[in-house]
């Protein structure tokens, strides 16, 4: 999934429109600006605060005094989500910003298991036994809510798009494809071609 800054039509850099089209082909491109958006400096800042309400948590691999990577991970903050910085040289500029974020309570990380352990209150991780999926872990299907949540309930058996589950629940857009990302992570949930959602019946 990417979230960008400008519209879709527009590729910003230019040498990213191949990485563009792979990602339209197989995973998601969001947006909030209209078509024909240029990439203004300000809509980064913005658009960034959709990334981090998607996510989980957002780890900072690299911030200067200031930096949107910090504007960002104060978003990430607002919004409830964990915050994890990896440190750096007490003397590069590029890491008073990670520095100033592990100060102020973000998870210090060296590892990948470091944000692994962390996450284990938020999602619990089980040991695939399937081989073909190539995997080690997935996340469990503990149900988002219960099966019974106002967002599945909303959604049915039958496709749906964005807007209309957007109308059925009120939600906002960063929260609803949130908690549709995180259903379809537990198996809940679908998602088709077109930009449609469905419900998955439950064995």
């Amino acid at each position: 999934m990417a979230v960008v800054g400008t519209g879709l039509d527009r590729v910003y850099p230019a040498k990213h429109r191949e990485l563009a089209h792979r990602i339209a082909q197989h995973g998601m491109l969001l947006s909030e600006y209209a078509l024909g958006t240029s990439p203004l400096a300000a809509n980064f800042p913005r658009r960034n605060r959709i990334i981090s309400g998607l996510s989980i948590g957002t780890l900072v691999a690299e911030a200067a005094l200031p930096s949107g990577s910090l504007i960002t991970a104060r978003m990430a903050a607002e919004q409830g989500r964990d915050v994890f910085a990896i440190p750096g040289s007490i003397h590069s500029t590029q890491s008073r910003g990670c520095h100033a974020l592990i100060k102020q309570g973000a998870k210090l990380v060296e590892s990948a298991q470091d944000v692994l352990e962390e996450l284990q209150s938020t999602v619990a991780w089980t040991e695939n036994s399937d081989e073909d999926h190539g995997r080690s872990a997935v996340p469990s299907e503990q149900p988002f809510d219960g099966d019974d949540s106002a967002l599945v309930q909303a959604l049915g058996f039958e496709p749906v798009a964005l807007d209309g589950l957007q109308a059925r629940t009120g939600l906002p857009t960063a929260d609803l494809l949130a908690q549709l990302m995180t259903l379809e992570l537990q198996g809940v949930v679908a998602r088709l071609p077109g930009g449609l959602f469905q419900r998955m019946a439950r064995a």
